[in-house]
């Protein structure tokens, strides 16, 4: 039976601290057993217990002894090694504490703190102690394994806050009135036309998994789909382009075109203005010069002014379409190799929601040259207003012939 020693060694790590003596070397040996031949060693590496133990193990476990009941005899067994040795516990928790505390210059501050490297770690330092010993020293100090966490967002814009009631107040005038607010972005790129693995876990036939290549290096021969997803935010629903060529803002303007053609105009009849929440960066960005000159063209196709309003940088997250389109999209595909935009058109399409989510997706094979530059006297020609707060970040595309209109400050 073949065994990934790095999968062994986890499982171990995890399992042993929760475990007594009998349990730990009942589980060992019937590991041992399960492995076959080699058994022994390859159990005794992984754990981290001698292999007179783990062969102890194996023979218990041969004769069906149960893992419950006395530990060991009245009396017997030494003395806890926390005990013996009072400044275990200090140097573990000097080891593993993530401040600059200890040795600045150790090497384990820039390894992986597995538990057999800090039982390494500690045999340095003069402790005998075996690496599942460890584990249950850690968890007894209140440490558990963890994954980082993406919580840190960097500088903040001193505006940040107001940026934020500001897109809420007018979004919610919008929505009263009737008119149109939509929340756009880029979803991450996804591999086409391989079978590459995808996150998640879904229902299979049991032993029937989908199978998927082994290596999922970047290829410039494997193509890319690029879902660009466009969200309704009062009527729930969404409508996503899966463009082949490249994330422009041609490609982006084109997608909220699509909607609107699609699905924004049958549902906002009477619509005079279209409300735009996007992100700071990228092909929607405020900075984008094209963005701006191919909404001004949808203006002036639809007849509708247009109002952008931003996300200040760093702030993606907050964007309606990442967690009330996004997310559930990516639920929908998880565990399925994305083989053709076709497959990725239809799973996009049939991802519902119980709060009512409907999403409509097209493959767009349009082509969108990266390069286009734009003129400071295009960029001059445009019918476009900044508004009093942050005019860089809030502003109006007008069709032609269309008044001005007048704009509050947030309260």
């Amino acid at each position: 039976m073949e065994i990934d020693p790095e999968g062994l060694e986890g499982f171990f790590e995890f399992v042993l601290p929760h475990l007594d003596e009998k349990q730990r070397r009942l589980v060992a040996g019937a590991m041992a057993r399960l492995i076959g031949r080699g058994g022994p060693t390859v159990v005794a590496e992984a754990s981290g217990m001698s292999r007179n133990t783990v062969i102890d193990g194996a023979e218990a476990f041969d004769a069906g002894e149960e893992p419950t009941g006395r530990v060991r005899r009245e009396g017997g067994g030494g003395p806890r090694r926390e005990d013996v040795d009072p400044n275990l516990l200090l140097d573990l928790d000097d080891l593993v504490e993530p401040d600059a505390r200890g040795d600045p210059m150790s090497t384990l501050r820039w390894t992986l703190k597995s538990t057999r490297a800090l039982a390494k770690a500690l045999g340095e330092l003069g402790h005998r102690v075996s690496s599942w010993k460890v584990a249950e020293l850690l968890h007894l100090m209140g440490y558990s394994l963890q994954a980082t966490a993406k919580v840190v967002e960097g500088a903040q814009h001193p505006d940040r806050n107001a940026q934020f009631e500001y897109i809420n107040a007018l979004a919610g005038e919008r929505l009263a009135a009737g008119q149109p607010v939509i929340s756009v972005d880029c979803k991450k790129k996804e591999l086409v036309n391989g079978r590459k693995a995808n996150a998640g876990r879904e229902w299979q036939p049991k032993g029937r998994p989908e199978r998927v290549d082994v290596h999922d290096f970047p290829d410039k021969e494997v193509p890319k789909a690029i879902p660009y997803g466009v969200f309704d935010v009062g009527a729930n629903e969404g409508w996503m382009s899966v463009g082949d060529d490249h994330d422009t803002a041609a490609f982006a303007v084109n997608a909220i075109r699509r909607w609107w053609q699609t699905m924004g105009r049958a549902r906002y009849p009477e619509a005079t203005t279209l409300m735009v929440t996007a992100d700071a960066g990228g092909s929607n960005g405020y900075r984008n010069k094209l963005w701006k000159v191919e909404l001004a063209s949808l203006a002036a196709e639809t007849g509708l002014e247009i109002t952008v309003c931003h996300y200040p940088p760093g702030t993606s997250k907050w964007n309606k379409v990442e967690h009330r389109m996004f997310s559930f999209v990516t639920k929908n595909w998880r565990g399925r190799p994305l083989t053709s935009y076709q497959v990725i058109v239809e799973l996009a399409a049939a991802t519902t929601t119980e709060t009512g989510l409907r999403i409509l997706a097209e493959w767009d094979q349009g082509y969108y040259p990266t390069g286009t530059e734009v003129t400071d006297d295009q960029l001059a020609s445009l019918l476009l207003a900044g508004h009093d707060w942050h005019p860089e970040w809030n502003y109006d595309l007008r069709p032609p012939r269309s008044p001005a209109r007048k704009r509050r400050p947030p309260k």
